[in-house]
Formats: C-alpha cells, sequence, structure tokens
C-alpha cells in the first residue's frame, strides 16, 4: 500500500514538473514575436526624409528673371528641332553659346500648330529668357508681334526678312540664291543626262524660291540647254516641311524622267526626296544628291550614297554670333546677313575632278564680287 502510495506520489512530481516545462516553453515561444520589434527598423522611413534632397535643387534652378543670369529660348516652327535641317541648325547655335559660357541656360519649344507661335514666344518671355531666336519665316509676325510687346527681349529671327528696322529684333537672313547657284552649277557639271531636280517646300516661302531660282540659273550658267525639273510642295507651312513621303515620291518621278541630280531644300521633306536618291544609288543608279541649308552629311546619314555635298546656309555660326552680341551689347536691329556654301564632298571628294572643284571656286569668288549675278530678284 505504502508502495502504491509512493508511485502515486512520484508520478505527480514528474506531471507537475513537465507542466512547469510546458508552462516555460509557451512563455518563451512568443519571445520571437520580439525580433520582430525591429518593426522599428521601419523607422528608416526616416531614410525617406531626404526628399528635403529636392529642395538644393530648385533653390539651384537658374533664374530666368535675374539680372545676373543671360538666358536664351528658341522657339521652332512646324518643322520640329530634329529635322536634322533647318531648326536643328539654329539650335546647335544656342547650344555652343552654352557651351561657350555666353549663356546660362537655355531651352526650346516646339511648334506642333502654326496658331501656337505666339504662345510660345510668350511662355520664354513670361520667365524673364534675355534672347528669343524664333525659327523661320512664318514666325515673322508673331516675333514682330511679342518684340514691341517686350522691348527688353533681345529677338533672333531666323529666314524673318526686317522690311523695318526695330531695336531689338535682328533678322539673320542669307543669300540663298548664292548657295542654291553652286549648287545649281554642281549639279551640272555633275550630270550625264542633262537633266537635273529639285523637291520644294513651298514657294510661300522666300528662301525656298531663291533657292530654286538660284539652283536653276547656276545650272544653265554652266550648262544652258540643261533641262531641270523643280517641284514645289503643294501645301501650305503646316505641312509642305514636313512630308518625307511626298519628297520621295516627287524624287523618284524626277529619276524616272532622266534626270541623276536631286537637290533637296524643304526640311523632313527634302530629306524624303535625299533618301529616295540614296535607295536608287545602294541599287546601282548613277544618281548624286545635294542637301540644304547644314551639312546634311552629318545629319542624314542615310543619304551617304548619292550626298555629294550640301547648299548650305551657316546658321550655327550666325545664331551663335547674334548671341554673343546680345550678351555683349552691340547687337544689331535690322537684317544680319550670315554666310553661304558648299559642304564639303566627303566620301565622293575622290570622285570630283579637280577642274570641277576649280571652277566652283571661280563661281564663288564671282558671286561675292558682284561679278556673277544669280539671277534672282526677290519678288519678282
Amino acid at each position: 500500500m505504502r508502495k502504491k502510495l509512493f508511485v502515486l506520489v512520484a508520478m505527480l512530481l514528474i506531471a507537475v514538473v513537465a507542466l512547469a516545462a510546458c508552462g516555460k516553453q509557451s512563455t518563451a515561444t512568443p519571445a520571437p514575436a520580439a525580433t520582430q520589434a525591429p518593426a522599428a527598423t521601419e523607422a528608416p522611413a526616416a531614410t525617406q526624409a531626404p526628399a528635403a534632397t529636392k529642395a538644393p535643387t530648385k533653390s539651384a534652378e537658374v533664374d530666368c528673371t535675374s539680372p545676373d543670369v543671360f538666358c536664351v529660348g528658341l522657339v521652332t516652327d512646324v518643322g520640329q528641332i530634329d529635322d536634322k535641317s533647318f531648326n536643328q541648325s539654329a539650335w546647335e547655335g544656342v547650344k555652343e553659346a552654352k557651351a561657350k559660357g555666353i549663356a546660362d541656360k537655355i531651352d526650346y519649344i516646339e511648334t506642333t500648330d502654326a496658331k501656337d507661335y505666339a504662345t510660345n514666344i510668350q511662355l520664354f518671355a513670361d520667365n524673364g529668357y534675355d534672347v528669343i531666336v524664333t525659327v523661320g519665316f512664318a514666325l515673322g509676325q508673331a516675333t514682330d508681334e511679342m518684340a514691341q510687346k517686350y522691348p527688353n527681349i533681345k529677338f533672333i529671327g531666323v529666314d524673318q526678312f526686317q522690311a523695318k528696322p526695330v531695336a531689338n529684333v535682328a533678322g539673320l537672313i542669307f543669300h540663298e540664291d548664292q548657295a542654291g547657284f553652286l549648287a545649281g552649277a554642281l549639279a551640272a557639271m555633275l550630270t550625264k543626262t542633262n537633266t537635273i531636280g529639285a523637291v520644294l517646300g513651298t514657294n510661300l516661302v522666300p528662301p525656298v524660291v531663291a533657292f530654286k531660282e538660284g539652283y536653276e540659273h547656276g545650272a544653265k550658267y554652266i550648262k544652258p540647254d540643261i533641262k531641270t525639273i523643280s517641284t514645289y510642295h503643294p501645301g501650305g507651312l503646316d505641312n509642305a516641311f514636313t512630308d518625307p513621303e511626298w519628297g520621295a515620291a516627287t524624287a523618284k518621278q524626277a529619276m524616272d524622267q532622266g534626270a541623276d541630280v536631286i537637290f533637296g531644300a524643304g526640311g523632313k521633306t527634302g530629306n524624303g526626296a535625299l533618301i529616295e536618291v540614296a535607295s536608287a544609288a545602294k541599287s546601282g543608279k548613277d544618281v548624286y544628291c545635294i542637301g540644304v541649308d547644314t551639312d546634311q552629311w552629318l545629319t542624314v546619314p542615310e543619304a551617304h550614297p548619292c550626298l555629294v555635298s550640301s547648299a548650305m546656309k551657316l546658321i550655327t555660326p550666325g545664331v551663335f554670333d547674334l548671341i554673343q552680341k546680345a550678351k555683349s551689347g552691340d547687337f544689331p536691329s535690322g537684317n544680319y546677313y550670315g554666310k553661304t556654301g558648299l559642304a564639303p564632298f566627303h566620301d565622293f571628294d575622290a570622285k570630283i575632278p579637280q577642274d570641277v572643284k576649280d571652277k566652283l571656286n571661280e563661281i564663288r569668288k564671282g558671286l561675292l564680287d558682284g561679278s556673277i549675278s544669280t539671277g534672282y530678284k526677290p519678288g519678282g
């Protein structure tokens, strides 16, 4: 009996110890929840405080309204900033001003609709810009209106002839007829079919007409009996320079009619013509193309198979020079003539006979000294 009692007591003691052990384990296991206490590690939400690091950006941003800051803005025509021709050349001049420390801040606005010309110019004016470059004949009226409204801002109107000088407006213009004349003379010396072509923007823009007239007269200066096929885009200012498909189709028509040299003068429309001629050249056709406004060897690599040269208006240095003059205080009013010329022959240099190069140099000198006339009559 005593033995049974002893066994019973022993079993009760074991049960008590076991329950005590279980009790200790259940209170210990929640402790790992304490390891989650580093939910306090979410305190690094404080590391998001560097949202305040945006403040220096704002305070460090250039303030164009400050008299110590020189800002230059550019408003494109509808041809856009990367037209690989006209607008792009002007923008390169603005970028050069920034690179050389003349401008503290530069920016551009692309115009998508002609009715927004004045609005886009106004955006720069309201933000305190010192110089506003407006690119293209079509912006002339809006530029003149804004210049009168903001007499303390200098305006550079690229391709905008100034009939009456305004103190704060410089019209950067060029002798496009002379560049076109050289291109036409080159085309006439290269053609084997005695037929050349030109794919052009709208004749509503005087510089386009000047290019075309110069091109035709330059060709006839070399070969009086040469045939020229020149075609203007039928559209208006809103699309005449942004229609590469039409440019390509028109170039093809001219080649089908025997033209073996094509001059593309019309922004992206002209670029379409150049690329079409290049495609024909790649397929084995003996054809050449000539670019416009800038050295298009550098901007339209697709045209390399045919691109012998470009009729250049040196827009980039012209824009840069006028920005520099605005900064230095000797900004001109009225018309400011930039330089023109032919671009290098690049890969075609070895194929151009020396007598052709000599003739072009002779013509260039004659154009500069007035002994050779391009035959172009503005407004005529």
